[in-house]
């Protein structure tokens, strides 16, 4: 018998789904090892254990700080005495010595600015982040990520070892929720985004794409969803500026708003320049959405022959693939029924027998 300490500090962000998913099916899967579940101290009432092997632990320790994560967090650590720690991302205390699993997303951080940050501080984070996650990389007893993509990107930027590197493929989750319609949507054929607005994700080549598909469907709609941000409000000001007619700008959307946006668009658009797993796209497949895509990074691996792709930063490839799922009324329903099966062959499950194998490989290694 192990203990085994879970960092879930990420629990209730964008990207914690990954790490609730897993602690879901470990509970279910693994009666073997005790296992102590890292959460902020406002998260603790967040998520209900099943597992009596499992407790929960508060970590008041700030991401991103030295005292707090570098100093306070490592000395948490130590005092827990666990076989094995898992951090659910990069972002860790890098003098830890214990035994450690880390799952790394991707690299965007170490590729790409965002504006909504002040230059100068940026650049010195992105410096301090590229030698940590190096770092952390080389570190590691074992590195999962969610696609081929990511562990050869990692690779060729760490240098550490492929096989210390394991794939686990996370899964879109049907929303249940019944669809609440939006009204002023109910009439009007539109295509469709929801998700972060930081650059990478390439809205503004997408508005630009827009633009043009507008000139054969003068009446057709582009529906951006997602939290607003100073990146969200930066680019309403930019359509507002250019005078784009028909871009809507929703805000945060309820899972049964989003449900509903997913069952009526013409289109679900990926337009990212660079992603880790892609999950977005995954969603809207599982819900019916016919989806067109960037041929970037990862996005083919993970969406195979259901997704029609362009190149993202061709404005014009970009409208022309839009305008043939418009136009193409067989194209269109090809793409919904191979999204469905695509989406249906990714597991929270596999991933988390996966990851049980990965903590029990590296706890008999030493």
């Amino acid at each position: 018998m192990s203990k085994i300490v879970i960092d879930a500090r990420e629990y209730t962000t964008s990207t914690g789904r990954y790490m609730f998913r897993l602690v879901q099916y470990l509970e279910k899967l693994d009666d073997q090892h005790d296992y102590v579940l890292l959460l902020k101290p406002g998260d603790m009432d967040a998520y209900r254990l099943s597992n009596p092997r499992f407790t929960k632990v508060a970590c008041p320790h700030k991401e991103f700080t030295f005292f707090g994560e570098q100093v306070a967090f490592r000395r948490q650590l130590h005092g827990l005495k666990p076989d094995l720690v898992h951090f659910g991302k990069d972002h860790q205390p890098v003098l830890y010595k214990g035994r450690v699993v880390t799952t790394m997303h991707d690299l965007t951080t170490a590729r790409f600015r965002n504006p909504d940050k002040p230059w100068a501080i940026f650049k010195f984070k992105q410096l301090v982040y590229k030698r940590m996650v190096k770092r952390v990389a080389r570190k590691s007893d074992a590195i999962l990520t969610g696609s081929r993509f990511v562990k050869e990107d990692l690779v060729g930027f760490t240098g550490v070892n492929p096989d210390k590197i394991t794939v686990t493929h996370e899964a879109a989750d049907p929303i249940k929720e019944a669809a609440e319609a939006i009204p002023p949507l109910e009439s009007r054929k539109f295509i469709m985004y929801v998700g972060r607005p930081t650059p990478h994700k390439n809205l503004e080549r997408l508005i630009k794409a827009f633009g043009q598909v507008k000139a054969q469907y003068p009446d057709l709609v582009l529906v951006l969803a997602g939290k607003q941000d100073a990146n969200y409000r930066r680019i309403e000001k930019s359509v507002q500026k250019q005078n784009i007619k028909g871009v809507v700008f929703l805000g945060f959307v309820s899972e049964a708003r989003l449900r509903w946006l997913y069952e009526h668009c013409e289109a679900y658009v990926f337009p990212s320049l660079s992603e880790g797993f892609g999950l977005p796209g995954l969603e809207a497949m599982l819900q019916g959405a016919p989806v067109v895509s960037s041929n970037a990074t990862c996005l083919p691996e993970v969406y195979g022959a259901a997704a029609h792709y362009f190149d993202p930063l061709d404005v014009k490839a970009m409208a022309d693939a839009i305008n043939e799922v418009l136009t193409d009324s067989s194209l269109r329903a090809g793409l919904i029924e191979a999204g469905r099966r695509q989406a249906g062959q990714y597991s929270w499950q596999r991933l988390a027998e996966q990851t049980l194998e990965v903590y029990n490989r590296t706890l008999g290694s030493s």
